[in-house]
């Protein structure tokens, strides 16, 4: 197949170009409209005409013998010549590690499905980036880097046999699930309450970790101790040019299923992602550091963030400093996970341009995730989301939380730490510090969720200039706004079970046109903190009689009763 004609995006998703706020003159900064171009577009990989079977070169799809070898020869013979296709035919392919080239594509016929060896000790250590940093893991089963012109396609199935990698917890699992992990070996945890596949990963759990990055370990010898804890990425592609992924069906991860690093010129369409929920840090895509994205008409169902966007973590992603930009995210799906579209936590080398739009996200932790937190740095900004459909949200729809602290929204609650603390002491501001700004929310609907929003900025560095237009959400608890500047909430409706509909915590320069909670509320409104200022709320459902406000906060805030 040749892929030398390029993907042109029409304006509706087309790429975010000069977005700028400015400063209204009574109320707060407000994100102008995007203008969008209808000339962007992503070029695909260019695969010459010339197609090899696997089987060609002694690979054998009977799901017993190993093809590692006959998937290298197919793949190097193209290679040889310039590339071309490799033809995966219908059948179970048991391999190791495969390694894509220049112009090579990957393609599974129907019934193909590849099913990678679940044997740690064929995986050697490679360098490698993961959650942000440079680090040792082992060799991911499909992989590129630095490599031009590279495409997996096809009607098939990938398999990364990765239950057989994974740790789990016991109270993630049903009782005859939990059996059978301990009938399959293994080892426990010392309080039993989590199954480990080795004694090397459960050495590499314990012994100190950022996450899931040894604090410790410097040299091969250290990590080797740890072999099995690496566990890898099922689809790693570093530095690579020109990729398309289209049509395949990828699944049972090791950890995160498809993880772009570097990468220029991505096409994402038309692919299924799925791992069990109780699967730990199996997102579903982990875009880093990437330029020129197009993701689209795509599923997700797995045990942790669904579609993510990051660009390297801390002092190391700073460092980077290469931002995730223009990427387009157009009408996909996530069942499952901890965020349905999510940026960050590793954001240090900045996300900008981007646009999301007819999506649905059903049973998710949360539905539009940003996250972040002191010592990364790191600006997203220019985002535009537009057409978003929700349902069973466990925790919030909208979420902007500069206090991540590694745990999914659904465990932090659980812990108790998912309120905003009302009046924190700011922090001097400097290259550690992340920033949230310029982001626009159009069109959004969600049925179900615990509460119905939640921005919490640094006091130092406030989640800024955000517009929420045309948003109608049914939740237990109402809006918390907290340590935000520049908030529009326009024609938001919002009908909480109980409590407030809105409740505001040291905002700046906020306005509400046109908010519709349910009537007679004996509390629509509730302010807290000593830095509110600037607060104009313009409702029939809202007035100063039914608000709960701080002592000092009604000098600072403007009602107005719309019908008037």
């Amino acid at each position: 197949m040749n892929f030398k004609d390029v993907t042109t995006i029409c304006a509706s998703v087309a790429l975010l170009t000069g977005w700028g706020c400015a400063s209204q003159p009574e109320g707060p900064a407000v994100c102008a409209d995007a203008p969008l171009s209808e000339g962007w577009t992503v070029p695909l990989p260019e695969i010459p005409d010339r197609t090899v079977s696997v089987a060609d070169f002694g690979g054998v799809g009977d799901g017993r013998h190993l093809n590692t070898t006959a998937f290298a020869a197919a793949i190097d013979s193209l290679a040889a010549q310039g590339g071309g296709r490799v033809v995966v035919p219908e059948g179970v392919w048991y391999t190791g590690p495969i390694v894509l080239k220049d112009h090579i594509e990957l393609h599974l016929e129907t019934n193909a499905l590849i099913l990678f060896d679940d044997d740690p000790a064929h995986y050697p250590l490679v360098e490698t980036t993961f959650e942000g940093l440079n680090t040792l893991r082992c060799q991911s089963p499909l992989s590129a880097r630095g490599a031009k012109h590279v495409a997996v396609t096809g009607r098939g199935v990938i398999d990364g046999n990765g239950d057989a990698w994974r740790a789990v917890k016991r109270d993630k699992l049903t009782d005859r699930e939990w059996k059978a992990k301990l009938a399959s070996g293994g080892v426990l945890s010392d309080d039993g309450k989590t199954w480990y596949p080795s004694e090397s990963y459960k050495f590499g759990a314990t012994s100190g970790a950022d996450q899931n990055v040894s604090t410790w370990a410097t040299t091969r010898e250290d990590f080797e101790r740890m072999h099995d804890f690496l566990r890898p990425v099922m689809v790693s592609l570093h530095h690579c040019e020109n990729v398309l992924l289209e049509g395949v069906t990828f699944q049972n991860s090791p950890c995160w299923n498809i993880h772009p690093a570097m990468c220029t010129n991505l096409t994402v369409r038309d692919i299924t992602v799925r791992c069990p929920d109780y699967a730990q840090n199996s997102d579903g895509i982990d875009i880093e550091s990437c330029r020129n994205v197009l993701l689209t008409g795509s599923r997700f169902d797995v045990g942790d963030d669904g579609i993510c966007i990051k660009s390297g973590k801390d002092e190391a992603g700073r460092k980077r400093g290469i931002p995730s930009e223009n990427i387009v995210v157009e009408e996909c799906i996530v069942f499952h996970g901890h965020g349905g579209f999510v940026v960050g936590s590793e954001m240090s080398g900045g996300v900008r341009n981007v646009r999301v739009s007819n999506c649905i996200f059903s049973g998710t932790d949360v539905g539009l995730r940003f996250k972040s937190t002191r010592g990364r740095g790191g600006v997203v900004e220019n985002i535009e989301i537009e057409n978003i459909t929700m349902n069973n949200i466990l925790q919030e729809p909208l979420l902007f939380d500069l206090f991540y602290g590694g745990k999914s929204a659904s465990e932090a609650f659980d812990e108790g730490g998912s309120a905003a603390a009302t009046d924190l002491a700011p922090k001097p501001v400097d290259e550690t510090t992340p920033a949230f700004r310029n982001i626009n929310i159009n069109d959004v609907w969600c049925r179900g969720a615990r509460r119905a929003m939640y921005f919490n900025g640094l006091p130092e560095m406030n989640v800024e200039n955000v517009a929420v237009d045309n948003v109608f959400i049914w939740s237990e608890t109402g809006a918390q706004i907290n340590e935000s500047t520049g908030v529009l909430m326009r024609n938001v409706q919002i009908f909480p079970e109980k409590g407030p509909a809105l409740m505001l915590n040291n905002v700046k320069q906020l306005r509400v046109e046109g908010f519709t909670c349910p009537e007679a509320m004996e509390c629509a409104l509730q302010v807290t903190g000593s830095r509110n200022r600037d607060i104009e709320i313009r409702s029939d459902r809202i007035s100063a009689a039914n608000s709960r406000l701080a002592d000092g906060a009604a000098e600072r805030i403007t009602f107005a009763n719309e019908t008037k």
